[in-house]
């Protein structure tokens, strides 16, 4: 495997690790309903890496997609 390969598995691997420390410590520490909310907005971070990347252009329904759950986000943080 080559070097930077292997650092890039290092790092994914160090990450994964703590996003779920972190969210054990969320489920633990804080409100579990809110910490599930978030957890479930998983699937906007691909698209926004995406964008600030790849360059890469959003349909209609993606930018509704994003647009909503950024809505939830603020709806969520407000209750």
């Amino acid at each position: 495997m080559p070097g930077r390969l292997a650092w890039s598995c290092v790092a994914a691997g160090a990450l994964g690790t703590a996003a779920i420390t972190m969210y054990a410590l969320a489920t633990r520490e804080q409100l579990l309903s809110l910490a599930v909310v978030l957890t479930a907005l998983y699937p906007a971070i691909p698209v926004i890496l995406a964008m600030t990347f790849l360059h890469e252009r959003l349909t209609r329904a993606q930018k509704f997609g994003l647009v909503c759950a950024g809505a939830a986000i603020a709806l969520i943080s407000l209750a």
